[in-house]
């Protein structure tokens, strides 16, 4: 999925504004590591855990890092910090269980520095533990630079699409800007090898086997790490369940469509408040949308960070605020305010969490600081990690072929959010073959079982991706039906959140194919 979040609000503190991030070689296959005992000092170290520096961290949180090294066939040749979090587990905790938020690019620091109330049930149990995984947050974080956002979405507009070749031509050279920006982990940022960086993260957190709870994208990590690492998987949750198989062309028109039906219900929802920026009928408020992002790309609004606010910069907010209902009123306040007054301010906070501008990358970074993480962050590790994941590289004569054809079908799908999502798509392009390991070799895996929550509402990763997963995966997958609305289900409905803590602190798992909420709940 090419912008998948968590319902939690922090994770959602970045959007993606654009289409940047391009990924090199992913290595690291299982087969082609090197030996254990080379890697014998990675799975040795032991942790300092401290207080949180930062202001804005819980007191009772505590950040701490390990080393991993950056090329797994190499791992004498460089490593990299990755930056952690925790909240201790009361009395006498048998372990811990290791959260990840999704994106992928989301900051696992502080998404549970800031919704680890979500959690707190699980500390009777266990310590919980998150981490930025490389290339993101503090943990050498990758950056296209401040201009390649606006690059490539120039290089997809309309009026460019006479021309296929120039298109492509302005593509690689974003691409090379990602790559100049990025440092040396770019080339080794794919979800085989944050696999392995988490089973580094088991057994020097002291656990023989991994309990883990994943959501969106964080589901295609525990699919890779149950492939990698059958015998040390304990108990794992799946939620918002990611496709292990359909090429980036065919998640980004999920992506849209979910998107649009999200946009749909939140404008009727919107509609019924008399305080709504686009009226009270749906119909209008529907064509009001499309016409507000058009106007913004044509004359784009000034900001007090000093660019213009484009409607592509829009879409992005759009689609970051539509992952949860919890989020609906802040866009619709944010909306407002740009309609009204033309102030930004709103939807762009959606946009940057208020993070700076790119810092520049050295040789083994440590650990960043949380104010020098670059501002395009997300998008840029979103778009590394998927094009690393997806063995598709149509070549230059394909692309220009298909070109008008793909336009079409995500305008067809969305004339708000198809040109987003189709740029993000072309951003892989001229980048080597990502892993096909994802694709060929996980499924049918021999781990105990695994529990996978699907919610039928979910506008980023469909219901089917979950049922499709889950067939894949083997009879290890225990699937959970959610009959909601929404991206996930364990912070929106209460029956998911206790069926899930119970599998992780007991056991105790549902009958496959069990549903929380009803038909009646649910309203396509």
């Amino acid at each position: 999925m090419l912008a998948k979040l968590s319902t939690r609000s922090p994770v959602r503190r970045r959007v993606v504004t654009g289409a940047v991030g391009l990924a090199l070689l992913s290595a690291g296959l299982p087969a082609a590591v090197a030996a254990d005992g080379d890697l014998d000092r990675f799975y040795d170290q032991k942790i300092k855990w401290s207080a949180c520096k930062s202001t804005d961290m819980p007191k009772d949180l505590q950040c701490g890092k390990i080393t991993v090294p950056v090329d797994y066939t190499e791992p004498d040749k460089g490593s990299l910090d990755l930056a952690l979090a925790r909240y201790r587990g009361t009395g006498d905790p048998r372990g811990s269980v290791v959260l990840n938020f999704g994106g992928p690019g989301g900051s696992g620091v502080l998404g549970l520095a800031h919704a680890g109330k979500e959690f707190m049930g699980l500390t009777d149990e266990y310590d919980v533990v998150s981490f930025d995984p490389r290339g993101v947050g503090r943990s050498s974080p990758v950056s296209c630079g401040t201009q390649a956002t606006g690059q490539a979405l120039e290089a997809t507009g309309g009026e460019n699409m006479s021309d296929p070749r120039e298109i492509l031509t302005r593509l690689r050279e974003v691409a090379a800007e990602c790559a100049e920006h990025s440092g040396p982990v770019f080339p080794h940022i794919g979800t085989v090898n944050v696999a392995r960086d988490l089973d580094v993260l088991r057994e020097v957190l002291g656990n023989k086997k991994l309990n883990y709870l994943g959501f969106s994208y964080g589901t295609r990590l525990a699919s890779v790490y149950a492939a990698q690492f059958p015998e040390r998987v304990g108990r794992l949750v799946l939620d918002g369940v990611d496709t292990l198989t359909e090429p980036l062309a065919e998640q980004g028109l999920a992506s849209v469509r979910g998107q649009q039906l999200a946009l749909e219900h939140f404008l009727t929802w919107c509609t019924k408040d008399l305080a709504c920026p686009f009226g009270q009928d749906p119909r209008g408020a529907r064509e009001l949308a499309v016409k507000l992002v058009a106007s913004l790309d044509e004359n784009p609004v000034p900001t007090d960070l000093g660019h213009e606010f484009t409607g592509q910069d829009l879409a992005g907010a759009m689609a970051q605020g539509l992952y949860s209902r919890q989020l609906w009123p802040l866009l619709q306040r944010a909306l407002a305010q740009l309609l009204e007054d033309g102030e930004t301010r709103g939807v762009e906070a959606f946009a940057t969490g208020g993070v700076t501008l790119p810092a520049p990358q050295r040789e083994n970074d440590p650990l960043v600081d949380e104010e020098d993480v670059p501002l395009d962050n997300l998008p840029a590790a979103l778009m590394a990690v998927n094009c690393a994941d997806d063995p598709d590289r149509p070549a230059a004569e394909q692309v220009t072929r298909d070109l008008s054809r793909l336009r079409a079908a995500y305008e067809k799908a969305s004339p708000v959010f198809g040109r987003h999502r189709l740029a993000q798509v072309l951003m892989c392009h001229g980048r080597p073959k990502g892993t096909a390991y994802i694709r060929e070799e996980v499924k049918n895996v021999d781990t105990p079982k695994m529990l996978l929550v699907g919610t039928r509402g979910d506008p980023a990763t469909p219901y089917r991706w979950t049922v499709e997963t889950a067939e894949r995966l083997g009879s290890s997958a225990v699937v959970l039906d959610n009959r909601g609305e929404g991206h996930t289900g364990y912070g929106s409905s209460d029956c998911v959140h206790r069926k899930v803590d119970d599998f992780l602190l007991y056991g105790s798992l549902p009958p496959s194919g069990s549903s929380c909420g009803s038909e009646e709940d649910f309203r396509e």
